[in-house]
C-alpha cells in the first residue's frame, strides 16, 4: 500500500507539471488579449489598450468589439499628448477595412462615425451615425458621434439634446458625458460642462483627455486654480506626460509666474527635444523674463525645427523668427539678426505670411555697413 501510494503522488506531481507545462506555453486567446485591453483602457493605460486590442484583432478581423474599443483607445490617446494627430487617422483607417468586411454592422458604422468626427469630417459622421442608428437605435456610440459631428458643425443644441440621451445609457455614460460638456461649452454655459466633464471622470478616472478639458473650463470661468489641479492629476497618472507640462507653462506665463513657467518649459524641452513649439513657449517666457541670450537660443530652436520637420511656410511660427531678432537686435548681435530677417524674407519669397517684418535697405539700426538679400520680396501685408 505504501508503495502504490507513493506510485499514485508521482503520477499526480507528473501530470499537474506536465499540465502546467502546457498552460504556460499555450497562447493567449482574443478574448484574452480584449480582456486585456479592456483592463488597460480602465487603467487609462491607452498604450497598452492599443497594443492589446490590436492583437485582439489580429487574432479575429471580425471582433467587433476590439474594432471599438481600438478605435476609442486610439482617439482617447491622440487628445492625451502632444503631436497625435496621427492616431485619429489611423482610427478611421481601422475602422474603415473593418466596414469593408461587414459593411450593415451598425456597431462597425457606429466605430466610423465616432473617427470621422475625430479627424474633422463632421458631415461625413452625422451620415454614417445616421445609418447605425437607423439599423440599432439604441446604440450608444453612434448617438455620441452624432452629438459631436452636430457640435463641430455649430448645431449646439442639437448636439447636446443628442449627448443627453446617450448620458441615460449605462454602457456610454462616460461618452455621453463628455459630449455633453462639449456641447454645454460651445453654448457658453461653462459651469454645466464642468459638471458634466466630473460625471465623465467618475466614469474613469485614469483618462488624461478628461483632466485637459476640465482644465479648459476651468480657465473659461477664470479658475487657473481649478485648471493647475487638473494638470496635475494628469501627472499624478501619467507622470511622463509632456502636454500636461506645456498647459502648466503655458498658465504659468498667463499668471505672470515667469520662474515656474520656465522651469516647465524646461520639462518639455527635455522630454520633446524635437517639439518646436515647446522651444517657443521656452523663448518667449526667457525673453519676457529679459533673458535674451537664452530667448535667442530657444527660438533658433523653433525656427530651425520647423524648417527640418518642412512644417509648410504658412503655418509656421512667426515668432520664432521675429522675435529671435528683436532679441538679437537687442543684444546687438548683427550677423544672427541679419542671418534671421534674410531666411524669414526667403521664407516669405512664395508664400503669403500674414505678418510683416521689415527694415530700411541699409539695413537695422546698429547695424550699419550688414548687408540685406534683396532677391526676395519682402513679407506682404
Amino acid at each position: 500500500m505504501v508503495v502504490t501510494g507513493v506510485l499514485i503522488g508521482i503520477v499526480v506531481m507528473s501530470w499537474n507539471w506536465i499540465g502546467s507545462r502546457l498552460t504556460f506555453g499555450s497562447q493567449p486567446t482574443k478574448n484574452d488579449f480584449l480582456g486585456m485591453a479592456q483592463a488597460a483602457f480602465a487603467r487609462g493605460n491607452l498604450d497598452d489598450a492599443v497594443k492589446y486590442a490590436q492583437q485582439a484583432i489580429d487574432q479575429d478581423k471580425k471582433d467587433d468589439d476590439a474594432v471599438v474599443l481600438l478605435a476609442r483607445s486610439l482617439i482617447y490617446r491622440s487628445y492625451s499628448e502632444l503631436e497625435r494627430g496621427v492616431d485619429r487617422a489611423s482610427a478611421l483607417e481601422l475602422t474603415t477595412e473593418a466596414l469593408a468586411l461587414d459593411p450593415q454592422n451598425p456597431t462597425l458604422l457606429a466605430a466610423q462615425a465616432y473617427a470621422l468626427q475625430a479627424v474633422g469630417r463632421v458631415a461625413d459622421s452625422a451620415k454614417v451615425a445616421q445609418e447605425a442608428l437607423r439599423l440599432a437605435p439604441d446604440d450608444g456610440l453612434a448617438r455620441v458621434a452624432m452629438a459631436l459631428a452636430y457640435g463641430g458643425a455649430g448645431s449646439f443644441e442639437i448636439a447636446l439634446r443628442e449627448s443627453q440621451q446617450v448620458a441615460q445609457i449605462s454602457d456610454w455614460q462616460l461618452e455621453g458625458q463628455r459630449a455633453m460638456a462639449i456641447s454645454y461649452s460651445d453654448l457658453g454655459n461653462y459651469q454645466a460642462a464642468i459638471e458634466s466633464i466630473e460625471k465623465a471622470i467618475s466614469q474613469n478616472k485614469y483618462l488624461a483627455p478628461l483632466y485637459f478639458e476640465r482644465a479648459l473650463y476651468a480657465m473659461q470661468i477664470g479658475d487657473a486654480d481649478a485648471a493647475t489641479a487638473a494638470y496635475f492629476q494628469v501627472l499624478t497618472f501619467h507622470p511622463d506626460n509632456v502636454k500636461a507640462r506645456l498647459r502648466l507653462c503655458e498658465l504659468s506665463s498667463l499668471l505672470r509666474e515667469r520662474d515656474a513657467a520656465v522651469q516647465y518649459c524646461h520639462e518639455v524641452t527635455d522630454r520633446a527635444p524635437s517639439y518646436a513649439m515647446g522651444w517657443y513657449q521656452l523663448g518667449m517666457e526667457y525673453f519676457l523674463q529679459g533673458n535674451f541670450k537664452a530667448a535667442q537660443d530657444s527660438l533658433h530652436r523653433c525656427s530651425s525645427l520647423q524648417v527640418m520637420q518642412d512644417v509648410p511656410a504658412s503655418e509656421r511660427r512667426f515668432e520664432c523668427w521675429y522675435v529671435q531678432g528683436q532679441a538679437a537686435e537687442i543684444l546687438g548681435d548683427c550677423p544672427n539678426l541679419l542671418a534671421t530677417y534674410n531666411e524669414f524674407r526667403a521664407m516669405a519669397k512664395d508664400v503669403a505670411v500674414q505678418q510683416t517684418w521689415t527694415y530700411p535697405p541699409e539695413g537695422p539700426p546698429g547695424c550699419s555697413g550688414n548687408s540685406i538679400v534683396t532677391t526676395a520680396p519682402v513679407a506682404p501685408a
